[in-house]
């Protein structure tokens, strides 16, 4: 009936709106059922489940074999790690699978058929888990002693495939990359010169004393390439070059040439064309959202549009004001829009409204979100109204700043004093009274602006909510001070009592205070600008995070693969020759290894892969030849192209905020919270209405009336 009708086409407008916030696709199921398993999918409680399993999946790698469940990495001085029994792991898996293949079940299912075969990424999610599934069984088969686990490569799918954010970000990179490749070409070619002439160069003479830079840099031509590649780093520098340079000072111009060619020249060549060419894809990623969300707000209106109260035009369709109060009622989306969009449809004066009229009042989504402070108290007493100007003005902020300037100068002079002293002849006197002293005014400060602004006014502000904890914190640790070891006094010095010693409880008070400095940022604007734009990087750039997690997971995953366990202490020395003719890795003294490294057992452990090690094993051939392809790999993937990714989004940001600085000077009282999206506002075109209706009419669920 026509009440079933009216229902189906609010619920298909709610999601569809919800489908616009999210910049989600439209294109799925419209039925009923459909709608309600979408809404379920994508709630809250859902959502949050999907990503504690891909969390639980991910996190499984530090408890497998080999486990990372140790304190120190030391193989000399760790106790053996727990490795979880057969089946205890797999279980955990097991159920992860399951979660994983309802979720593509789900997927597909609401995508539907055609969609779906269309969908790379539903068909590859399918396919991992196939070869997931089937690597577990074989696991099982063997009992949990196979060394290779296809499996735990893949599983940074799971993470990829569930942000389209993060999608959206490796397609950029995808189309970046013939770009990127031009400019590693020439290096390549700058590396291979380079590599010749230092063979021409440093050629074995009969001198065997003067061949020292010939035998340990450049013997042959995998060692040549080896060593300049390391060289182009600066990783070995000016190791590579010493030998060279005691023999013959004008070597150096050799390499000083290939350093700033390489590093001054090519390297920077590379962020610049990745910042050029990233940002343009990153823009049209941006504009494909913002498609995406103007076209599930004009399905909204078409299908509202649609309601049997609607007033039937010819010309043009209209909603009904009432009707998308009824929507917005139930749909989830930001407090501070709806109460937005609703008063402006209590202030609109009309009953129906145009398509126009309804994609204007939406545009409250790509708004700024500003947050106003609540206002100060308002004090009768003249005396109170003193005070509060007093303890409000930004002067006493500056106080502030001057008394933990300081607090931090009185630390460091203590510190540099007490030095070379032995803990028994220190006297924590000077130090503790000082901190009691400016601990007393901290606590002063913070009343007097909770007085001054109020406790909502107060706590509106990140800065002062910093500050408060940090005294509070700072009052807890002096006040246990003085329970457990009295108030300080000359030649302050009792012995151990409680969890912690005096000297101890001293240095976590003193690192808080030095933390607490912090607070002297919001005061420098040029300060505060590069602060707030790495804070946004952090906030908005997760999908960026994402998939530097997976190339970390997946390399390191790799690593242990290859090479767990061919780094052992000195006392298995004989083992050491075993696994060389195995498995062709490292064949030199393992102390020379830890002391440059500074742990041992590089790929037995899941958090080492530390690319400087990485580069210096290259220098010191203590690899085979085959095995430099995975590091050479990881510097190219992780350095030479991600590092350079990093560093054109962070100028962009930065950029962007500096241009809206300089357009508009932020108000004391507000505070604008932009979202990626929101950075390339000002230069993305708005679809038109042709647009928007040819994709409306492509939908492969959705029949309009029109």
């Amino acid at each position: 009936g026509a009440g079933a009708d009216n229902d189906l086409y609010i619920n298909q407008a709610i999601v569809f709106i919800e489908d616009a916030i999210q910049y989600r696709s439209i294109n799925h199921r419209v039925d009923s059922k459909s709608l309600w398993l979408y809404r379920w999918y994508y709630s809250r409680t859902c959502q949050w489940i999907l990503s504690l399993t891909i969390t639980i999946i991910l996190a499984l790698a530090f408890i497998e074999k080999p486990s990372s469940l140790t304190v120190t990495s030391d193989v000399r001085y760790r106790l053996p790690a727990w490795n979880p029994p057969c089946g205890l792991t797999e279980s955990i898996e097991l159920l992860c699978f399951l979660v994983f293949m309802l979720d593509v079940s789900v997927k597909s299912y609401l995508v539907g058929w055609e969609e779906f075969w269309k969908n790379k990424w539903l068909m590859a999610y399918i396919l991992t888990l196939i070869v997931s599934l089937t690597d577990w069984i074989v696991s099982l088969s063997f009992l949990c002693t196979e060394d290779v686990r296809i499996r735990r490569i893949l599983r940074p799918f799971f993470l990829l495939q569930n942000s389209s954010m993060m999608k959206k970000t490796l397609k950029s990179i995808n189309s970046t990359l013939p770009e990127m490749a031009s400019v590693v070409l020439l290096l390549a070619v700058h590396l291979s010169l380079f590599t010749m002439f230092a063979m021409l160069l440093f050629a074995r003479t009969k001198d065997g004393q003067q061949d020292k830079e010939w035998m340990v840099y450049f013997r042959n031509l995998p060692d040549s390439l080896t060593s300049l590649l390391v060289l182009l780093t600066t990783a070995n520098n000016p190791d590579v070059m010493i030998p060279a340079y005691s023999k013959n000072r004008a070597y150096s111009i050799f390499f000083i040439l290939f350093t700033v060619l390489g590093n001054l020249f090519l390297m920077n060549l590379l962020t610049a064309i990745i910042y050029n060419q990233f940002r343009g894809y990153l823009l049209k990623s941006v504009q494909s959202s913002l498609f995406r969300r103007r076209l599930g707000i004009r399905a909204a209106f078409e299908v509202l549009s649609s309601l049997k109260e609607a007033p039937a035009n010819a010309q043009q369709s209209y909603v009904n004001v009432g009707a998308l109060q009824q929507v917005l009622q139930k749909v989830e989306m930001d407090f501070r829009c709806k109460q937005a969009i609703m008063r402006s449809l209590e202030v609109c004066s009309c009953d129906q409204l145009s398509a126009a009229q309804f994609q204007k009042l939406f545009e409250e989504l790509d708004k700024d979100a500003i947050r106003q402070h609540p206002p100060s108290p308002d004090y009768q007493s003249r005396f109170m109204q003193k005070m509060q100007f007093a303890f409000g003005h930004p002067y006493f902020g500056y106080l502030g700043n001057v008394v933990a300037l300081a607090n931090i100068v009185s630390i460091c002079v203590v510190l540099v004093m007490d030095a070379d002293k032995q803990p028994s002849e220190r006297d924590d006197f000077f130090l503790g009274a000082i901190n009691c002293f400016f601990i007393l005014y901290y606590l002063l400060e913070m009343l007097l602006k909770l007085l001054a602004m109020g406790l909502k006014r107060y706590l509106s502000y990140p800065s002062n909510r910093f500050d408060g904890l940090l005294t509070v914190i700072l009052l807890v640790l002096e006040i246990a001070t003085f329970a457990v070891y009295g108030f300080p006094h000359p030649g302050w010095r009792p012995e151990f009592i409680g969890l912690l010693s005096l000297w101890d409880m001293v240095r976590l008070v003193n690192m808080l205070i030095v933390f607490r400095f912090l607070r002297i940022i919001p005061n420098m604007k040029f300060m505060a600008l590069v602060v707030t734009t790495l804070l946004d990087l952090v906030k908005n750039l997760r999908a960026f995070a994402g998939i530097l997690v997976v190339v970390f997971y997946a390399f390191a995953i790799t690593g242990i693969m290859l090479f767990e366990g061919a780094v052992v202490p000195m006392g298995n020395i004989r083992y050491i020759g075993n696994k060389l003719n195995t498995s062709c890795l490292f064949f030199t003294l393992f102390l020379s290894f830890k002391e440059k490294c500074g742990f041992m057992g590089l790929f037995g452990y899941f958090q080492a892969e530390v690319i400087y090690c990485l580069l210096y094993l290259l220098s010191l051939n203590l690899i085979c030849r085959w095995a430099k392809i995975y590091f050479v790999a990881w510097w190219l993937i992780s350095s030479v192209i991600w590092v350079n990714l990093f560093v054109a989004l962070l100028l962009e940001n930065f950029i962007h905020k500096w241009d809206r600085r300089c357009h508009r000077e932020p108000l004391s009282d507000i505070e604008y919270q932009r979202t990626v999206e929101l950075m390339f506002r000002d230069v993305l075109e708005e679809p038109t209405e042709e647009e928007l209706m040819e994709k409306l009419h492509q939908h492969p669920h959705l029949q309009l009336c029109r």
